[in-house]
């Protein structure tokens, strides 16, 4: 399984769906499932049961509105020379350590 381009803390933008055009920090990865969890991002509403206390507290009942993962393939990861969703490329530095670049602009991602 190749590795995914998208990590913890960046900045995406979906790219299909019914949350298109809406952006937000990445804030957990599932490599061997290719999704990811958006903040703001595939909200949905469920119906939860009152869960007495067990040890901690309890769950509130009701309906609550909670994130879902979305697939890797739907969002983009958002250049931040470009400020545009952009394809992921790979480049090296001279000691050897991997960084990421905009497949555009050669604009890094990684923070250095």
């Amino acid at each position: 399984m190749p590795g995914l381009n998208i990590r913890k803390d960046d900045e995406v933008e979906v790219l299909a769906g019914k949350d298109r055009g809406k952006r937000g920090r990445v804030v957990r990865v599932w490599p061997g499932e290719s999704k990811v969890m958006i903040e703001g991002v595939n909200q949905v509403k469920r119906h939860e049961k009152i869960r007495a206390a067990q040890g901690r507290a309890g769950t509130q009942g009701g309906i609550i509105t909670k994130e879902m993962p979305i697939h890797v393939s739907n969002v983009g990861l958002v250049c931040p020379t470009c400020k545009r969703p952009r394809r992921v490329g790979w480049d090296t530095d001279p000691d050897g350590t991997k960084y990421r670049v905009c497949r555009i602009c050669n604009g890094r991602f990684d923070k250095s």
